[in-house]
């Protein structure tokens, strides 16, 4: 970028997991319900600052947590937070772990997952709506923004948070939580964490061409763990509550850097890829 150019204005996205969307973060709120061609998202956008950086955040679930992972309209959500302007999407959410290292409290910034869901849309391009025609095969092999996951790394480092600076995702379908055989088979698989929202949320996101990272706060060791009490709601609420104040910590100190940030190239470099991957329909 030259000298005299104007640098990219950063919007940033907050989709919050459960117990993790507390909308008190945000200073000079306001409440803005939409809707979109692929339907509603889960509930209102809540607009507002972090250090005078613009934010719009999301509840994942709803702010009543009414919505099933299964149901949650992933296409909506990110639809709706793109079209706000976000140039950036920071979430959080609950994940159980799978490896003895990554303790109950722990955050892990994730940089892979692996898909085992089977009832969700994972494209804009689906063939139903005119807004986005054609298919889209979006390479997946860095589905994490590399700059911000960075930003969110020596930000944890910094507030002395107990943090893992990769880790790989498997997203179940839910609402049930694994079987033990499960459990124990994704390990051998090399998934460290499990949950049931990064995918395919991660996926729109990079469609999208939205710099999307996770903060992933691990709650239980899944029950692959001798000896050590199965995850259960309770548990994952309880975990929760005693350590959400990290994320917010982590997410109150990231984002005003974000802001103070360059980011016209990653930005131009993430449009660039979105849309060359689109093969499209010729009218007939």
């Amino acid at each position: 970028m030259s000298s005299g150019a104007t640098p990219a204005a950063v919007k940033i996205g907050i989709i919050g997991g459960t117990g993790l969307d507390d909308p008190e973060i945000l200073e000079g709120r306001t409440e803005k319900y939409v809707d979109t061609p692929f339907g509603k998202p889960s509930d209102a956008l809540v607009l507002g600052k972090i250090k005078n950086v613009d934010c719009v955040l999301l509840a994942r679930h709803g702010r009543q947590h009414t919505i099933m992972p299964s149901k949650v309209n992933y296409q909506a959500n990110i639809w709706a937070l793109k079209e706000e302007g976000c140039t950036h999407v920071i979430v959080t959410t609950a994940c159980g772990s799978l490896k003895e290292e990554i303790q109950p409290g722990d955050i892990i910034i994730i940089d892979q997952f692996i898909d085992r869901t089977t009832r969700r849309l994972q494209t804009f391009y689906d063939g139903n709506h005119s807004c986005a025609r054609g298919v889209c095969h979006i390479p997946m092999a860095e589905p994490f923004c590399p700059k911000t996951r960075e930003v969110l790394i020596e930000t944890a480092k910094k507030l002395g948070l107990r943090c893992h600076s990769k880790g790989t995702m498997i997203t179940i379908e839910g609402p049930r939580f694994s079987s033990r055989a499960e459990s124990i088979m994704f390990q051998t698989w090399g998934a460290d964490v499990i949950n049931m929202t990064t995918v395919p949320e991660v996926v729109l996101a990079k469609e999208a061409g939205i710099c999307y990272a996770s903060i992933a706060m691990a709650t239980d060791y899944d029950c692959w763990k001798e000896h050590e009490e199965a995850v259960s709601v309770d548990r994952v609420l309880k975990t929760l509550k005693e350590n959400a104040n990290k994320a917010k910590s982590l997410l109150l100190t990231t984002i005003p850097q974000i802001g103070s940030m360059e980011w016209s190239e990653t930005l131009h470099n993430m449009k660039i890829g979105s849309f060359s991957t689109l093969v499209l329909i010729p009218r007939i």
